[in-house]
């Protein structure tokens, strides 16, 4: 600190140390039962949800499984394969298993899903997820180039987390 005195005059530093009067400071407030947040959940393909209105998403982002409702503090999450859950405002429930992405919470109380693919949960069938897994691990386990076993090896995470997702409807 003492070279950043002698670097910068008395006065400039002296203004850098003060806080600045302009700055307001938010307080965050709890989600109410009434407050919505807008979803869009997105794929490169497809739009799924476009600033539709939602109680409440439920992510796995690679930092853990978290819940987003109105208010939220603004983050940006990385997903890891996973269940997206959607609670609209009658209550209802959608699944979605996602595969990768980012989930963008704004401050305006809307959330931006970018998913690499989702689908709904009951599109999919247990007994095709254990078998695709199975010849994932064969890969794996086998005598393949590292570059097959690198693409197994996200298959197998990816088919884990749905077949986990499956067993946990």
């Amino acid at each position: 600190m003492a070279a950043l005195r002698n670097i910068v005059s008395s006065s400039a530093f002296a203004a850098v140390r003060r806080a600045p009067s302009a700055v307001s400071i938010g307080r965050r407030g709890y989600a109410e039962a009434a407050d919505k947040i807008k979803l869009s959940l997105v794929l490169p393909h497809q739009t799924l949800f476009a600033s539709q209105d939602v109680v409440q998403v439920n992510i796995s982002a690679v930092t853990g499984d978290m819940g987003i409702l109105a208010n939220h503090v603004p983050t940006i999450e990385p997903l890891r394969p996973g269940v997206l859950e959607v609670i609209s405002a009658t209550s209802e429930s959608k699944k979605w298993f996602v595969s990768g992405g980012f989930a963008n919470v704004h401050p305006n109380n809307s959330l931006t899903i970018n998913a690499v693919e989702a689908a709904p949960l009951e599109d999919f069938s247990a007994e095709v997820v254990r078998a695709n897994l199975a010849d994932a691990q064969k890969v794996l386990s086998g005598n393949g180039s590292e570059a097959e076993k690198a693409e197994a090896r996200v298959e197998a995470d990816v088919y884990e987390a749905l077949q986990h997702a499956l067993s946990h409807k």
